[in-house]
């Protein structure tokens, strides 16, 4: 038996035979050519087409993965189409009378290297996306058959590495689990495995080509594979990976049911979604509706700036489709690791503390009234919420709510429906937490970003891999900021939910739940998992001492909500009978 270690990507067993999948290194020709227009049709013919691919790797990857998952693709449609990109493949085929293969792999490592070498940790991520678009561009220059990868029968694909169209083209019914010798933990490739439910190992230098179509076992929970196991590791996985299904059938039996703890507490168990496309998820989850809608999808899915019909029509549809369920949609957040060409954002040193998301609308008023009007409009088809993301002071809320005021007056004027709305600002700054009191008096409801709270808090970069080992997602300092949030919400008759990574961390459901948190909204395949969590607590009891690993110490949890003296008159979501 071998045994191969690396990262895990998800927690779940593969049991199969490997696959070993090597790409083609075809030769590319250096000779120079003498019809130089007919390899610029030649490219121009290969880029339309991996444009289509890419369109189509998109509608595959939003009804497996969901609309976060899938936008890389309509980003990769971009990239095809980026004009310093294609000039520099024409150039190469005019100037130096070089085919169209050359031309397309020398940009792309040019390309490639330009973005390996920025200092910031997003943009350097976009280089492997620069030669995924010129490799798709190549198969189809070259005639290569790229969905021929897996073989005819299930397996446990191995590769140095794959990318993310590679991944999404993968037939799941043939994909047992996969494993690559290179690969992060944050990279595309490796969020697709977590969305489609497969498990992976990454990093994993012991492979060997010698695996190929021997019996292997990826297990996930200890990050390693098993090639060859003993007859008594395969028959104990096998174990393993059978009680695995059976939580998971468990757990559908858990829909229909409310998220009420052993001493009748019940919470709100929302959804966080980017689009359209991941209604059907929260439908089949059971989400007791959508905590946090990223309304920057409908930019970055746009090549210029969408208009407020095209926002209300992408609003209407999944407010009314999920009507009458809240949907609470976060205004645009573009700015930082996300960004549009076409707003023509100057770079800066340091993104995520700069010109990003509330700083952006309240400085370009027409752009914020044109998603503020288009929300208004789409209220009048369901239960809609508004909330403002990196609100850091009163002064900006109020700010944004004057604008608000202002597209209730024009739309009033001009006949326009409308329905009742509430609120919202989300806490992800240590600034929010510390103004939480007054920001409260002004608000309907607090979100709690968890990602950008954490980042801001403890000064590490969620971007950058390397401070991965610095990083400690249950970091008492951010704990705290939660408690105070809460606390402030309800001193002022608010209700207050988490929406960042954390929601989803079912060992930390019960500190929340005695922290008094009135919502949790997660991604929708841990919807079943946290309301199982959820029913299992009895916050009548008294709490387990929690230790911070970081420190060493016995944490104590939170005191039971039910001791907060003061009221929640205002609080909606304790008194929806249906979390």
């Amino acid at each position: 038996m071998q045994v191969g270690t690396g990262k895990s990507v998800l927690n779940g067993i593969a049991i199969g035979k490997i696959k070993i999948y090597k790409k083609k290194d075809t030769t590319i020709s250096t000779t120079p050519v003498t019809d130089t227009g007919a390899e610029l049709l030649r490219f121009e013919d290969a880029q339309q087409k991996a444009i289509a691919q890419q369109t189509a790797l998109y509608e595959k990857a939003l009804e497996e993965a969901g609309e976060d998952i899938a936008e890389v693709f309509n980003i990769h449609a971009m990239m095809l189409e980026d004009d310093d990109f294609v000039d520099a493949i024409k150039e190469i085929i005019t100037k130096q009378k070089m085919c169209a293969e050359y031309a397309v792999k020398t940009a792309g490592t040019n390309q490639a290297a330009v973005f390996a070498a920025m200092d910031d940790p997003y943009l350097q991520a976009r280089s492997a996306d620069v030669m995924d678009i010129a490799q798709a561009m190549l198969d189809i220059l070259q005639g290569t058959d790229v969905d021929s990868m897996q073989g005819t029968e299930p397996s446990i694909l191995v590769a140095e590495d794959l990318a993310p169209s590679e991944t999404v083209r993968l037939d799941k019914s043939l994909l047992l689990g996969f494993i690559t010798r290179e690969g992060s933990t944050n990279s595309h490739t490796a969020i697709l495995a977590r969305s489609m439910n497969i498990p992976a190992l990454i990093q994993c230098k012991e492979i060997d080509d010698s695996w190929d179509g021997k019996m292997a076992v990826i297990d996930g929970y200890n990050a390693c594979v098993y090639v060859d196991p003993t007859a008594d590791l395969l028959k104990s996985l096998q174990k393993r990976q059978q009680e695995d299904k059976k939580k998971l059938a468990l757990l559908q039996e858990l829909k229909g049911k409310t998220n009420t703890t052993l001493d009748g507490t019940t919470i709100n168990v929302y959804a966080n979604i980017g689009g359209i496309g991941d209604v059907g998820a929260v439908q089949q989850n059971d989400a007791g509706g959508v905590g946090l809608f990223r309304s920057e999808f409908v930019y970055l899915n746009s090549k210029d700036y969408p208009t407020e019909e095209y926002q209300f029509e992408a609003y209407k549809q999944v407010v009314e489709t999920l009507a009458p369920k809240k949907v609470i949609i976060r205004t645009c957040d573009i700015g930082a690791d996300k960004t549009v060409d076409y707003m023509k954002l100057d770079h800066e040193e340091n993104p995520a503390l700069g010109y990003r998301a509330i700083r952006i609308c309240l400085t370009r008023k027409d752009f914020f009234k044109t998603q503020l009007r288009a929300l208004l409009r789409a209220s009048a088809y369901g239960n809609l919420g508004i909330m403002f993301p990196m609100i850091t002071s009163l002064r900006e809320l109020h700010d944004a709510k004057n604008i608000l005021d202002e597209c209730k007056v024009e739309l009033a004027a001009e006949g326009k429906k409308m329905g009742d709305i509430e609120v919202g600002t989300m806490i992800e700054t240590p600034a929010a937490v510390l103004v939480a009191d007054d920001l409260a008096e002004e608000c309907d409801f607090f979100s709690i970003g968890t990602n950008d709270l954490t980042q801001y808090t403890c000064a590490l970069d969620r971007q950058n891999a390397k401070l991965e080992p610095f990083a400690n997602p249950h970091h008492p300092a951010v704990l705290r900021e939660i408690k105070m949030t809460i606390d402030a919400g309800h001193r002022h008759g608010i209700w207050v939910g988490i929406c960042g990574e954390l929601g989803a961390d079912t060992s930390l459901t019960e500190t929340f739940l005695r922290m008094g948190v009135d919502e949790l909204s997660v991604n929708p395949k841990s919807i079943l998992p946290v309301r199982k969590k959820i029913r299992s607590i009895d916050l009548s009891k008294p709490a387990a001492a929690v230790v911070d690993e970081e420190a060493g110490e016995a944490e104590p949890q939170a005191e039971d909500p039910k001791a907060e003296a003061a009221p929640k008159a205002k609080s909606k979501a304790k008194a929806e009978p249906k979390a």
